[in-house]
Parts: C-alpha cells; structure tokens; sequence
C-alpha cells in the first residue's frame, strides 16, 4: 500500500513535492515549469525558495485553497487560510495536521517564527513534510507512513542528522528532499539512504 502510495509522489526539486491523491496537493512548489491545477497548495515559511509567488501562480485555480503562515500568507492572494504549529485544516478528502519546524542549532528558521511541517492525511496515508528543520524533538512523537526529511546541511539538518530523525519517526518510508538545488547534492540522499538500509526503507526520488 505504502509503495503504491509513494508513486503519487512528484519530487519537484528542493523541498517542493505534489502528491497526486484524491487531491491534488503541492508543498513548497519552487522552479517549477507548472502543473496540475493544483486543489491545496502547502507553504512551510516566507523564504523564497518555499514561498514562491510566481510558482503559486502557475497552478493556482479559483477553487485552490492555500495553507500557510502568516509571513508567507502577505505575499499570497487567493483563499489563504493562514495557520500555526497545532492548527488542523480539514478539506474535503484531505486532512492538514500543522506541526512545528524550526532550526535547534542555527538561526536560520528561527522557533519564534512558528513556521511549519505538515502531516497530510490523504487516501488513508499520512505524509510528513518537515519543512526546513532540524532533528527537533517534536518529530519523536510523530506518526507517520511517510516521512518527507531535508538533508542538506547548512539551513537544515544534515544527512546524518536526519537519519537520526527518521529513526525516531520510524516511518514506513523516508524520502529525502533539500538537496541538489540551493545547497546540498544528491550524495547526500544516497548518504542518508546507506546509513538506514535495513532500518527504514528510503526511495531517493528523481525531480520531475
């Protein structure tokens, strides 16, 4: 069921995804040539690489529903919901739980800040985006089937730091993201991959 699910799954470079579900959702959309008109559209923080108006654009519709903070939600139009760490969105077919995402040991995502991860309940599969975090102490009380974990270092925790997350998620399936765009390379996916074979199963997805 999960590897069935997991085909859904569009990496769209860096940390932006579209899952194609019953809805069709997209996180952090980011460089994008453009889409399916997307029904929700998930924004973890303001910086201009998760939040990218000319991006929304491309696969906005008059019926998108878009879910972010309230930084982000400024530079946005169209049906904004704006949320905080604890919030649940509940949409036809889809349920949104908003979770933390900051960074522990930079400055980069400050906690302050309350931008987000989501949990994505859809088709009976939860989906955890974690946003441009570090290995923070709420991932430990997450249940999840797939996890959706930055690897790049630098602005987010690394490779190894994000094994230890997704050894303390124990997700069905992590997919690594944050990586071969603004900084980070595919290496590190593969690095993050090694380190949990035989732990968690982990699909190294190519950008579409």
């Amino acid at each position: 069921m999960i590897k069935a699910f997991a085909e859904k799954i569009v990496w769209l470079g860096h940390d932006g995804f579209r899952i194609d579900g019953a809805k069709t959702i997209y996180i952090d959309p980011y460089q994008i040539e453009g889409g399916p008109v997307a029904d929700v559209i998930l924004i973890t923080h303001e910086h201009f690489d998760h939040c990218s108006p000319e991006d929304v654009e491309k696969i906005q519709g008059p019926d998108t529903v878009i879910v972010t903070e309230k930084d982000s939600a400024k530079k946005l139009t169209g049906d904004v919901r704006v949320v905080k760490p604890g919030d649940e969105v509940d949409l036809e077919d889809v349920k949104i739980d908003v979770v933390p995402s900051y960074n522990t040991d930079k400055d980069f995502h400050p906690k302050k800040n309350a931008w987000l991860g989501f949990i994505v309940e859809i088709d009976g599969i939860k989906v955890y985006h974690a946003g441009d975090a570090d290995f923070i102490p709420e991932m430990k009380d997450l249940e999840v089937d797939i996890a959706l974990l930055p690897v790049s270092g630098t602005y987010v925790m690394t490779a190894d730091q994000a094994v230890k997350a997704a050894l303390a998620i124990n997700p069905k399936l992590a997919i690594p993201m944050h990586y071969a765009a603004i900084v980070g390379d595919v290496q590190d996916a593969l690095n993050f991959e090694k380190a949990l074979a035989g732990k968690v199963d982990v699909l190294v997805l190519e950008k579409k």
